[in-house]
């Protein structure tokens, strides 16, 4: 089963991540978008989003083909995934690119081309759930702030300090929840509410 994880920055999806983790009674395992560690993609993305790429970073679609790119170099450990028993937890995963396009661009029209280029062209996975975490945006962009006030290694990217795109950003995952974009979506800022609807859907 592939389960992806939505939300802005700050919303709390990595302590989602280590809650599910410790509470579900299957065989979890976690992969993060982007892979900075690992990916070139990822790494020329995020060159760009500290502004060391030139004007790369005002083109959305660059960007979004980037992090897709990023996405197909994990594909075959998505697809073995997908067939699996266990439960992969995506942190971040296709619907991030079209929340982040529709919010920079100001159009949901480019939810079809995120669409059509990553699970079209690309051939990756649909996930079987997707979870957007819809953490009230002034909490989230508080907790994003003290994350980096308190480590110096995660200095704020060109997205993370835009409060409005990070606005924007929520309202595009919301519209995409209520679609179904992509498949099924639980939307909720309640985090015993999700547990309880995985544990329910695994039957664990």
């Amino acid at each position: 089963m592939l389960l992806s994880i939505e939300g802005i920055d700050g919303a709390g999806k990595n302590t989602l991540v280590h809650r599910l983790q410790e509470e579900l009674e299957v065989e979890v395992s976690v992969l993060a978008f982007p892979r900075y560690e690992e990916s070139i993609h990822a790494q020329l993305a995020r060159e760009a989003l500290y502004g060391h790429m030139g004007d790369m970073v005002d083109s959305a679609y660059a960007m979004a083909t980037l992090f897709a790119l990023d996405r197909y170099g994990a594909k075959e450990k998505l697809l073995q995934a997908a067939e699996s028993s266990g439960l992969l937890i995506l942190d971040r995963y296709v619907a991030s690119n079209a929340a982040y396009s529709m919010a920079r661009l100001g159009d949901d029209g480019v939810a079809d081309w995120v669409y059509d280029l990553e699970y079209g062209r690309l051939g990756l996975p649909k996930p079987d759930l997707q979870i957007f975490l819809d953490t009230d945006v002034e909490l989230a962009a508080s907790r994003a702030r003290g994350r980096e006030a308190a480590d110096d290694t995660r200095e704020r990217d060109q997205y993370e300090k835009d409060s409005n795109l990070q606005s924007r950003t929520a309202a595009a995952y919301r519209r995409l929840a209520q679609a179904d974009w992509a498949g099924q979506w639980i939307a909720t800022a309640e985090v015993d509410m999700i547990v309880r609807a995985l544990k329910d859907r695994l039957g664990v």
